[in-house]
């Protein structure tokens, strides 16, 4: 057997019915996969944390107070992370929030030949069997800045999560990003909620 020769022994149903196939004594599973939930909230270069007004149908990056961040109306996001087998494009993510009792997802949508950041009410799913418009890769937003990341859309290679500022907000957008540049509207760090934490994912 060569080097790049692979084998493969028999399939079988994992939990969360995942299709598994055993590669010597290490499963990796066909699809995606919910393997951990994180609890927090993303702050952008200017240390503005993004925030969801479901009912304006708009997510910005705002100036928050502490108290306002405890309260976490709109703010205290869920990142849902996934196994994957292709580690190499990044770990892949969903986002969910918490509104009023009420779960949103974020997810995007192509309108008049845009893809629009979206955020629509309902649970992000345990299994995804193929592509999705709710997965982001996350990554490491450059070698030298380990502690904060980027976000692309596992749907349109090269287009990360970023702002622009619109009037007053800075909306939450998907925008193109060309290899070897670096992009600050990108850069986003995953805080705990209370400051006596490691801010830091």
């Amino acid at each position: 057997m060569s080097a790049e020769e692979v084998l493969m022994h028999a399939v079988e149903l994992g939990k969360n019915f995942c299709l598994y196939f055993e590669d010597d004594d290490e499963l990796e599973c066909d699809a995606l996969c919910k393997e951990k939930t994180l609890h927090r909230v993303l702050r952008n270069v200017n240390s503005q944390l993004l925030v969801v007004h479901p009912e304006l149908n708009v997510a910005a990056f705002e100036d928050v107070t502490d108290q306002e961040m405890q309260s976490g109306k709109g703010m205290h996001f869920s990142i849902h992370c996934y196994k994957t087998t292709t580690p190499l494009a990044g770990l892949p993510v969903a986002f969910s929030v918490q509104v009023e009792n009420k779960s949103y997802y974020m997810c995007c949508e192509r309108e008049c030949g845009k893809i629009i950041v979206r955020f629509k009410e309902g649970e992000v799913p345990k299994e995804i069997p193929g592509e999705s418009n709710i997965i982001f890769f996350k990554k490491t937003f450059t070698s030298c800045c380990s502690q904060a990341f980027k976000f692309e859309y596992s749907m349109e290679r090269g287009m990360f999560l970023a702002f622009e500022e619109e009037g007053y907000l800075r909306k939450l957008i998907l925008k193109k990003l060309s290899e070897d540049e670096v992009d600050e509207t990108m850069k986003m760090s995953l805080c705990k909620f209370s400051q006596n934490e490691n801010h830091n994912l």
